[in-house]
């Protein structure tokens, strides 16, 4: 059951009627005695609660009602809506516990996506178990996640976070340093929605111009400027029925967040040089290497955005952290690359590896996994031990002679990246579902980096 709350009769009938053709069941109160009044007797499931009931504006009168609504049902969630909408009154409501905040007059599937949302993520909830112990093989069974290293217990329920939320369509934060995963797991949360047939576009915020900014984001049409020779489509266009992962959002300059943040809250834009409003489907998830709640009050992040973009957080533990997942994610890395090279003898000394578990990794995983393949590459024995790592770790790559790969000495990674893609293809006959699973990719991820690279099963 969903309870209406709005002292104007017509909103409540407008609501009803958008709700029930929805498939949900709903009541209706007319201000907060009534509202009080079928909160004592009865849980709804969900509230929709206006923030005005006299001639005042301020919303005042619907904050204290969400603080008595929070305080005598706090499991249930609210949906804030009112004609006066205000950045301070978002930030507001989003702080006393709001699900979201909408302005009227509504987009219905906007209002709807709002509703399915706080819905699965209060339903999720209630099937949590406190205290239950994670366990691996229950998540790779409930998930896909098997291309995702890790039994530390703090990653574990980063996993199982992820799991839980994929189903919906809430926005999630995902933060942690450099190097810790956090692009793999918005793929993962990607691959497990009901979005996974769509687009998953990634976007590197701090790559782009802010000069570019709307030109990258909602694309342009022709002439819209000097160098606009054709029409070009903007990514959150491209991410129409996906997802749309915003990378290093916490690079972005205040005036892309402004623009950013009208698409967040009813997702429509203009492409530059055009008057048409576009109207796109997406589910954004954000990362960032930066501590977003000490930039609010420093001025150089939106508090406004940042309680859009959070609904969820996920917050990734660096590597040092994790430490007992070392020796799993050299054995994974190994264990691909041997498969690729035609190397399935080699192995990595014990002493070696309890070498790479003792050592800090400012990089994280990215770094660990660099390093694992540039010493594969570069060795002839078949045990890896600490000599071979150190070499890779204390000397600039140098060239070598090998037929069988390009001058892996002066390689970039990208290009290391690209020769291993052409290998496992063609080590798997292009069987596309064998090379993601060989290099630890979903199979999204993997078509991605083909299509970077040029390159066709």
């Amino acid at each position: 059951m969903i309870l209406i709350i709005d002292d104007d009769s017509a909103v409540r009938s407008s609501l009803s009627l958008l709700l029930k053709q929805g498939g949900y069941k709903t009541a209706a109160a007319e201000g907060p005695t009534d509202a009080l009044d079928y909160l004592r007797a009865s849980e709804p499931d969900l509230l929709i609660l206006d923030m005005n009931f006299s001639v005042g504006t301020s919303g005042d009168e619907g904050l204290r009602l969400l603080r008595e609504v929070k305080s005598m049902r706090p499991a249930v969630p609210v949906v804030l809506i009112t004609a006066w909408g205000s950045i301070p009154l978002a930030v507001e409501g989003m702080k006393a516990g709001a699900a979201d905040f909408i302005t009227k007059p509504w987009n219905n599937e906007r209002l709807l996506q709002s509703v399915r949302t706080a819905l699965s993520l209060s339903a999720n909830s209630k099937r949590d178990t406190p205290g239950r112990p994670l366990d691996r093989g229950h998540l790779n069974d409930a998930y896909q996640l098997d291309n995702i290293i890790g039994e530390h217990e703090g990653f574990l329920g980063v996993l199982e976070t992820a799991g839980r939320v994929s189903a919906t369509d809430a926005p999630v934060l995902i933060m942690g340093e450099s190097g810790t995963g956090k692009e793999l797991i918005a793929e993962a949360i990607h691959s497990n929605s009901e979005r996974c047939d769509g687009p998953f576009v990634k976007v590197n915020l701090g790559g782009i111009p802010p000069t570019l900014f709307e030109s990258e984001m909602f694309g342009h049409k022709r002439g819209a400027f000097t160098s606009a020779a054709r029409d070009r489509v903007g990514r959150f266009e491209l991410a129409d029925g996906g997802t749309i992962f915003l990378d290093e959002i916490g690079d972005l300059d205040t005036a892309s967040q402004v623009k950013l943040l009208r698409v967040l809250q009813d997702g429509s834009f203009e492409t530059v040089g055009s008057s048409r409003t576009t109207t796109v489907d997406v589910r954004l998830i954000c990362a960032t290497n930066r501590d977003l709640d000490t930039m609010i009050p420093q001025g150089q992040f939106r508090e406004d955005l940042y309680y859009r973009i959070n609904l969820i957080t996920l917050k990734l533990p660096p590597l040092r952290e994790r430490r007992a997942d070392i020796p799993l994610l050299v054995n994974y890395f190994v264990s691909n690359l041997k498969t690729i090279y035609r190397r399935p003898e080699l192995t990595v000394s014990a002493q070696a590896m309890n070498w790479l578990t003792d050592l800090v990794w400012p990089g994280n995983v990215r770094e660990l996994k660099n390093l694992v393949e540039r010493t594969v590459l570069m060795s002839d024995g078949t045990t890896l031990d600490v000599d071979d790592f150190q070499a890779q770790m204390r000397t600039s790559p140098r060239p070598v002679d090998a037929s069988s790969l390009p001058a892996v000495g002066t390689m970039t990674i990208e290009e290391m990246e690209e020769s291993m893609i052409r290998k496992a293809i063609e080590f798997h006959g292009s069987n596309m579902s064998k090379v993601a699973r060989s290099l630890g990719l979903s199979r999204g991820a993997l078509y991605r980096r083909m299509d970077k690279y040029g390159l066709n099963a």
